[in-house]
């Protein structure tokens, strides 16, 4: 791209990004982003200068690029340092998402036991039980909103019961978890979404009140227990660690049922093979996790180093923003990657990520969307679209590619 064309380009906001227009039109957009301008200008507000990744190659490569950092601390000096935006940002911030080595490696390691093979598969009878109980509900209405009555409720009541947190506050985290991952630095939007996370640090400090006085076998009290010890993790750390749990232990799934229900609505061959042939259920997951995938943009990473990227410095304080929703349609990695194929070999996608940051609750994602989808197909076998496809609305949302609702009728 010459200079000139340079000059040209449109520079991308946080909020053309979280916006519902940018969600209807971004695979379009990628498609040309890849062929022409592979590395995008964004302007992220307080944040600085930024660079949206679009191919498959970068995003590969850059998730493990041991010069970009996900924690500031480590890219910026004492005066560098910006403000926080919000006042209970440090409380919610000192997650292993926001880590580097070798505090990303502690960090995962005193959750990560609970993520095993082994613990996963055993709990697949309680979310059998979960997904059965949900339809029940609304089986006899022969309608359901799927977002509402089982994409969300299905693995917020799985995570609530691993950490040890009362189901009747689910409806909180639902509020709560948005407000985190709505990524915006509008005077209006920061003061309600401050106002938001306040709640949460106050629930959390009463909620591991509780269970310093009545431990139990969950896993905040075993995180609670590794706090208690000093070394292992801090005050800040533990708020933290609970919260990206409770939000990442659902977010992501409730995106993947939802989207993967949507998928197969909107390609009834597709959904017909499904029903003849259930044991490409697994395949169908991995493609609906390409296809539409749950997170869309990956969280900042920060440049420590600079360096060259097609042809472009990317200078030191830079942030880097991948698209995985992106990287997941490409033409060079992926044959036809506009079309929805529960049957598409090889498919390497990076929908939960890549390198050190791969999502930790991978496994149970896709242990929960299987018995999700698996049920719904099996008790509602005439399931179909309430409406019309072009009326489903993306949320404006800067990380997740998620519907508002998603009706159907059985």
């Amino acid at each position: 791209m010459s200079s000139k064309e340079k000059k040209s380009v449109t520079i991308l906001t946080e909020s053309q990004l979280s916006s519902r227009a940018f969600k209807d039109e971004a695979y379009e957009f990628y498609k040309e982003l890849r062929k022409s301008q592979p590395l995008y200008p964004l302007s992220l507000g307080s944040l600085g200068k930024g660079w949206l990744i679009s191919r498959y190659d970068d995003a590969i490569h850059l998730l493990k690029n041991e010069k970009l950092k996900k924690n500031y601390e480590n890219v910026f000096t004492a005066k560098e340092k910006r403000p926080a935006l919000l006042k209970n940002e440090e409380s919610l911030t000192k997650h292993m998402l926001n880590s580097d080595p070798p505090d990303h490696n502690r960090l995962r390691t005193l959750v990560q036991k609970a993520f095993t093979h082994r613990m996963i598969l055993q709990l697949e009878d309680k979310i059998q039980h979960i997904a059965d109980s949900l339809l029940d509900k609304v089986q006899p209405n022969k309608f359901m909103n799927l977002v509402d009555d089982y994409a969300f409720p299905l693995p917020i009541i799985v995570i609530s019961e691993m950490l040890g947190i009362p189901l009747e506050d689910r409806q909180k985290f639902r509020v709560w978890s948005q407000a985190i991952i709505d990524f915006s630095d509008a005077p209006e939007r920061l003061q309600e979404n401050d106002h938001l996370l306040g709640e949460f640090v106050e629930y959390l400090e009463s909620l591991v009140r509780k269970k310093r006085r009545e431990p139990a076998g969950d896993l905040i009290s075993a995180l609670i227990q590794a706090e208690s010890e000093g070394t292992q993790l801090s005050t800040e750390e533990l708020y933290s660690m609970i919260m990206l749990l409770i939000v990442a232990g659902h977010e992501t799934t409730v995106n993947l049922i939802t989207n993967l229900t949507y998928a197969l609505m909107c390609h009834q061959d597709q959904l017909e093979k499904l029903r003849q042939q259930p044991d490409l259920m697994n395949s169908a997951i991995e493609e609906a996790l390409r296809f539409h995938s749950p997170v869309e943009l990956t969280t900042i990473r920060w440049t420590a180093e600079p360096f060259i990227l097609h042809g472009q410095e990317i200078k030191r304080k830079d942030v880097i923003i991948i698209s995985l929703a992106s990287a997941n349609r490409d033409e060079k990695i992926f044959p036809n990657a506009d079309i929805f194929d529960i049957e598409r070999k090889n498919n390497r996608h990076i929908a939960f990520g890549h390198g050190n940051h791969f999502c930790l609750g991978a496994q149970l994602a896709r242990l929960e969307a299987k018995i999700a989808m698996s049920t719904l197909l099996r008790r509602c076998p005439n399931i179909q679209l309430k409406g019309e496809k072009e009326q489903m609305k993306w949320k404006g949302n800067f990380l997740m590619r998620a519907l508002e609702e998603l009706p159907l009728s059985f």
